[in-house]
């Protein structure tokens, strides 16, 4: 067989090195078309820190800096459990007032109680568990209460609503009938 009918010539090293680099060239001049372009448009005027200097350069290297912009950027405050649970339990009542069943409120002081529990039984990292578990069935009567209280205040701004819609002057409501 003729070596014309077998494979075709296979470029040597430095024939596949200067392709390489004319592959590289053609890129580098393909990119500077696209941002020329769009230099011209007028994609880069206006741009959020133009004339600012870049933050964080000409500082030390830092591996975890996408961590902490991530934190900074997100807000995730890492607290110890000791320090979570105590402020999840401040915080308790006005989630439960954003939650619309009492199954939900139940399930979620029941949950708050079970990371109080298992945080009792774990090792101590940093300051010490003070925060103690709710009482489910007063946490319930607690939400229950709040909960007839603010229909109580919408029903009372709705007839107040339609008292004014109807004879056409606002109603004057006592001070200690006022809607909280």
């Amino acid at each position: 067989m003729a070596q014309s009918e077998e494979e075709p010539e296979r470029p040597t090293p430095e024939q596949e090195r200067a392709a390489a680099r004319a592959r590289i060239e053609h890129q580098q001049t393909w990119v500077d078309l696209q941002v020329r372009q769009a230099m011209e448009r007028g994609e880069f005027d206006n741009l959020a820190g133009a004339g600012q200097p870049i933050e964080g350069l000409g500082g030390t290297h830092d591996p975890d800096w996408w961590l902490k912009r991530l934190v900074e950027r997100e807000r995730i405050a890492v607290l110890p459990p000791a320090l979570q649970l105590r402020k999840d339990d401040a915080q308790l009542d006005e989630h439960l007032d954003t939650l619309v069943s009492e199954r939900e409120a139940r399930a979620f002081v029941e949950d708050f109680n079970a990371r109080v529990i298992r945080a009792r039984y774990t090792p101590v990292d940093g300051p010490p568990l003070i925060t103690m578990p709710r009482d489910v069935e007063a946490s319930i009567r607690a939400w229950r209460e709040r909960q007839a209280a603010r229909r109580a205040s919408r029903r009372i701004a709705a007839t107040d609503a339609a008292r004014a819609a109807d004879s056409g002057t606002p109603v004057r409501r006592r001070w200690w009938r006022r809607a909280r």
